[in-house]
């Protein structure tokens, strides 16, 4: 059973695991690189965890398997689905269901929007995405990538629903 749980910055040792592993499995998936947090100190690892947005931590037995925080989005009003990430062995086991839904239900008390950047060739991110409700936004490009071949492709999920 997937557990899911917020990270604030009493957490940050278990966010610092995941999202190492996750910048080490996946460099291509995020702004940041690996080198660049390594050597983080815990006070930069505890600001990434304060704040107003929500961090989530899954996991299966006990063990940190993926990863997604909720934060104010670039547009007014929105907010943006990020640092998302599952663990290979754990991926197609219903994780990025959690963490979405996770993040979608604590957004809608925010806002009628949930949107992420994704790179375009990551394909079954692409899938997973569309599979929990997200689609492409067509007429707008997001942040150039690393490498200078392209854009981040935008996707959005509107009309969240606010439970309770």
């Amino acid at each position: 059973m997937i557990e899911i749980a917020a990270a604030d910055e009493s957490a940050w040792r278990a966010w610092r695991e995941i999202r190492l592993r996750a910048l080490s499995e996946a460099p291509y998936a995020f702004g940041s690189t690996y080198e660049s947090w390594v050597d983080a100190p815990e006070s930069q690892w505890r600001e990434r965890l304060s704040g107003d947005g929500l961090h989530l931590l899954a996991s299966e037995g006990g063990v940190l398997c993926g990863m997604a925080s909720g934060v104010g989005g670039d547009r007014e009003g929105t907010i943006e689905l990020i640092s998302m990430w599952v663990e290979p062995v754990m991926r197609g086991r219903g994780v990025v269901d959690v963490l979405i839904d996770g993040i979608a239900q604590w957004a809608a008390e925010r806002s009628d929007e949930l949107w992420l950047a994704v790179t375009p060739t990551n394909e079954r991110a692409i899938a997973a995405y569309r599979r929990c409700g997200f689609e492409a936004v067509e007429d707008e490009q997001g942040d150039p990538l690393r490498d200078g071949l392209g854009h981040e492709l935008l996707m959005v999920k509107r009309r969240l629903c606010r439970i309770g």
